[in-house]
């Protein structure tokens, strides 16, 4: 697998700082699903500390969250605060409470932004936030992908109007520009055309001598 960053052409850069964000999804039951997060920063080795062989962590932060399927509402959060630089920063964990209720979709990024922002908030928790919700939306299809392979009766959504069609992308609409609501994907979509197989999927059925038109089977997608 390709290293994640590589490093850069130049080697006479010195490293200053690194940040991490890792998030992980999980299926909890056909209602809902865990989606976890974490952040971290380090200064390297010696940099701040001097003769310290190992780098120093100066943030880190977890958040987990619970989201219903198929609405994508928040049900509970947790915020947990590992490394800081001041025991003050703890008092703020309790805030994120406010996540309740909260759908990660549409809207989620600029309704953290008013409740979470600036003094309002951790801004390295509400950093992670921002990437974790991305994270929950692609796995919408990782849920029907769980769904598919243990015979779960997942919530149908209706496809049969265009109106409908629209409906079931309503967490894809405007997110990119290559999902512009009036662009020519979610056109495409809406008129019940074929968009085509993603193209990881067409590379590692290649790779394995497969036939890619074989995933649509195993979705129930013929």
């Amino acid at each position: 697998m390709t290293e994640l960053l590589p490093p850069p052409s130049d080697s006479s850069l010195e490293e200053i700082h690194e940040r991490t964000y890792l998030v992980k999804a999980y299926y909890k039951s056909k209602d809902s699903m865990i989606v976890r997060g974490a952040v971290r920063d380090f200064k390297p080795a010696g940099l701040y500390v001097p003769d310290d062989p190992e780098p120093l962590p100066v943030h880190h932060m977890i958040v987990a969250l619970e989201i219903s399927h198929p609405s994508m509402v928040i049900t509970d959060a947790t915020v947990e605060l590992e490394v800081t630089p001041h025991l003050g920063c703890q008092r703020i964990t309790d805030h994120y409470k406010n996540l309740i209720g909260l759908s990660i979709a549409r809207g989620f990024t600029h309704k953290v932004r008013e409740l979470f922002g600036g003094p309002r908030g951790c801004s390295h928790t509400t950093a992670l936030l921002q990437a974790m919700a991305p994270v929950a939306i692609q796995s919408v299809w990782s849920m029907n992908a769980v769904g598919v392979r243990d015979g779960v009766d997942l919530p149908a959504v209706p496809r049969g109007t265009r109106e409908e069609r629209l409906a079931a992308m309503r967490f894809n609409l405007n997110t990119c520009h290559i999902w512009d609501e009036n662009g020519e994907m979610a056109n495409i979509v809406a008129d019940g055309g074929d968009i085509g197989l993603p193209l990881w999927i067409e590379d590692r059925y290649t790779k394995l001598g497969r036939n890619p038109i074989e995933w649509r089977k195993h979705m129930g997608n013929n």
